[in-house]
């Protein structure tokens, strides 16, 4: 491994299907970060990813998060959030500004990780 700083690229940020914006900020094959972006009262696609596991960093406003069969829970700034692998999770944000957070997964995220559960429920 070796010393490296990379800085943030705004203008690299992109809408996603989930419904929120993120940007990769770091990738190597152990893992990823990505800064996300959800919007006053939108709530991201119910997914999970599988053979990674997400940390949410909370970064500024307000949300309700998801996990699986945990009962839904209030996190704002500083709170971190535990995703183990396969676990169904979602965030709306309850708050009147941006909900941001860094997702950290472990290994890094590949699309193909991705689970789409909506769809799955309206099949």
């Amino acid at each position: 491994m070796r010393s490296e700083i990379k800085k943030f690229d705004s203008a690299a940020e992109f809408f996603t299907p989930e419904r929120c914006w993120i940007v990769e900020t770091w990738s190597d094959d152990s893992m990823s970060i990505a800064r996300a972006r959800v919007e006053p009262g939108v709530t991201t696609a119910w997914h999970a990813l599988d053979g990674v596991d997400e940390q949410y960093i909370i970064v500024t406003g307000r949300g309700r998060m998801e996990l699986g069969d945990t009962a839904p829970t209030a996190v704002g700034p500083s709170d971190t959030v535990r995703i183990p692998a396969g676990v169904p999770q979602r965030v709306t944000n309850v708050g009147q500004t941006d909900l941001v957070f860094f997702c950290v997964c472990t290994p890094r995220f590949q699309p193909d990780c991705y689970r789409d559960l909506e769809s799955a429920q309206d099949a």
